[in-house]
């Protein structure tokens, strides 16, 4: 009966240790904040050094660094992410575990013995070696998989910071061009309700007062227009805040980006997509899938199990035994596995010079689309500047009756839409910026962590 016993302690101390069970049920109701300082942001936690250093304190209103702070630290996508990064984590630890033995039992009780036949019974432990030899490239593929998606996380922290960082920037410039457009209202009101008393008197034709009113009624839509758009940005920053659509969220500051060398991109290029998360996570990815096709190859040799036999027969005759399995690689040798793992490095080789190939191709449009942008810019500032000395110098006379009215409002109207393509530049060189910090991946404090336990 010894054997039995040293089995059942084993048993026994085996569900001491188990994991039990508790149920999680789903949530029954929507639990979005409706305000921004409902939210802890731990800023040292941050991975970017551009946001670590930053005081978040949405009392006074959020600036694009703080928009960006609550983006990392409330994203519901992110927040998935990383629960996906705790699955990877469990995968490499269930990955470094050693294979347990296998313990196999039987007892036979004879029926018609005689007095002298006893219960025989059979104690056989086996331990699979080639799950054991194994092992390593499982544990290592699991590891490089696990950073993989660290990684994975981190390259779509950046981009949820530049999404929130874009919506910001729309935002403030259209704000910026609600003022434009308010002012022009205010302007064109007030020489709409000139026009309908001299209409009245009779001092001007009816052609002359539906221009003016063709005039306020053109700036009534653009102003609608720019209602609903910045309606619908300002719910998609709080959707990427992870915020009710209808909270209330206090915007500050203007829209900042660092300054960009053209030149100093070139000189480092290579050297900085190399540090870009993305593509290190393929790299990861790939040597994963290196360990994958190395376990395939080893295992194509014969697998092996070995055990050892205690046993007694019905006689009272014991006897301890040796047993080997040992399987022949005839027909199968695993080389289905191995050519699907061959063909997924390639697939993974092919993806990641793919993606080299397009962020030099990017990067490089980029480049030289912003000083495009910038060169536009300040060609339409010099423009807006022209026409203000211009429109000053109108006012003057009109106030003094030596322009006519249909002439001043065409060229305030002029003014309006030379003010308005500025702002407008003025958001797609930010964007184009912005644009370009993304493709260049994020200024990152120090090497890449990958233990994110903290977050």
């Amino acid at each position: 009966m010894r054997p039995y016993l040293f089995a059942i302690t084993l048993i026994v101390l085996n569900l001491a240790g188990c994991a039990s069970y508790a149920p999680k049920p789903l949530p029954e109701r929507v639990n979005l904040p409706r305000s921004a300082s409902a939210i802890v942001v731990n800023a040292a936690g941050l991975p970017f050094s551009s946001l670590s250093t930053h005081v978040f304190n949405p009392a006074d209103g959020l600036d694009m660094y703080e928009v960006a702070m609550l983006a990392v630290a409330n994203n519901p996508q992110l927040r998935q992410a990383r629960d996906n990064l705790g699955i990877a984590r469990a995968q490499s630890f269930a990955a470094g575990l050693l294979p347990d033995p296998q313990l196999g039992m039987t007892s036979d009780h004879p029926t018609n013995g005689t007095t002298g036949n006893t219960n025989a019974f059979t104690f056989n432990p086996s331990y699979d070696v080639n799950a054991l030899l194994l092992r390593s490239s499982r544990k290592n593929a699991a590891l490089a998989n696990e950073q993989r998606v660290n990684l994975e996380l981190l390259w779509q922290e950046w981009q949820v910071v530049s999404q929130a960082r874009l919506l910001f920037t729309r935002l403030a410039a259209q704000e910026a061009l609600m003022r434009q457009l308010q002012a022009a209202r205010t302007l064109l009101a007030d020489r709409y309700q000139r026009s309908q008393k001299a209409l009245a008197s009779g001092n001007v034709t009816l052609d002359f007062a539906s221009a003016d009113l063709a005039a306020l009624q053109g700036i009534e839509r653009r102003i609608s227009d720019l209602e609903r758009s910045r309606l619908q940005n300002r719910a998609s920053l709080n959707g990427v805040l992870g915020l009710a659509a209808d909270a209330p969220l206090p915007l500050a500051g203007e829209p900042e980006a660092a300054a960009i060398d053209p030149a100093a991109v070139r000189a480092g290029l290579e050297q900085r997509l190399n540090l870009r998360p993305d593509l290190q996570a393929l790299q990861a990815g790939y040597r994963s899938q290196e360990e994958k096709f190395r376990g395939a190859v080893l295992a194509q040799f014969p697998a092996l199990n070995i055990g050892l036999t205690r046993a007694r027969d019905t006689s009272g005759l014991y006897s301890v035994g040796f047993g080997l399995n040992l399987s022949l690689p005839i027909f199968n040798r695993n080389r289905g596995n191995i050519a699907i793992e061959d063909a997924t490095r390639k697939k993974l080789h092919d993806e990641y010079q793919n993606r080299l190939n397009g962020a030099y191709s990017e990067i490089a449009i980029a480049l030289e689309n912003l000083p495009l942008l910038r060169n536009q810019l300040q060609r339409t500032r010099e423009g807006v500047a022209e026409l203000e000395t211009v429109a000053q110098r109108a006012e003057a006379a009109y106030r003094v009756g030596n322009l006519a009215g249909p002439d001043y409002v065409r060229l305030q109207i002029a003014l309006l839409d030379k003010r308005t393509e500025a702002i407008n530049l003025q958001e797609a060189s930010m964007e184009q910026q912005i644009a370009l910090e993304i493709l260049l991946g994020p200024d990152l404090p120090g090497k890449i962590k990958n233990d994110r336990s903290a977050e």
